[in-house]
């Protein structure tokens, strides 16, 4: 029975949305757009690198920021982001966000998901959020 227990437990853990530190304001400009990896603070010892999230951070205003998931709504594929034509794009199937993340073009059902951010005691935290599926950047 114990192994059994091993095997099922994982399955109904409940798993905390914890807020994270990604940095300071002052170490993100104002208008720009960047790849930030994030540790899930309730991953288990021997999750290694699958603790890991890839996310896109863009710094709106002085105190606004936005964080979207690196991954594709259409099949998970991470999307990257292209400065130059101020879009996200999904190299799989030819996804297209725009820089709000909605959808612009090609086959994502969805726009990217979005992570709760706020700033708190001098620092830039994102809420952990269970996602469909995750990379990292």
């Amino acid at each position: 029975m114990p192994l059994v227990g091993f095997i099922v437990a994982p399955l109904f853990r409940k798993v905390p949305r914890e807020w994270v530190t990604i940095g300071k304001p002052d170490d993100f400009q104002i208008g720009k757009t960047v790849a930030v990896t994030v540790t899930d603070p309730s991953s288990l010892p021997w999750a290694g690198v699958t603790a890991k999230s890839g996310v896109w951070l863009r710094r709106v205003t002085e105190d606004s920021f936005i964080a979207f998931s690196a991954n594709c709504t259409h099949l998970g594929c991470p999307v990257r982001w292209l400065e130059d034509a101020d879009l996200f794009m999904c190299p799989c199937h030819g996804g297209v966000y725009y820089s709000d993340g909605k959808v612009a073009a090609g086959p994502p059902p969805l726009p990217l998901f979005r992570y709760e951010v706020r700033i708190t005691n001098g620092e830039v935290q994102m809420k952990q959020a269970i996602v469909p599926i995750s990379t990292t950047l």
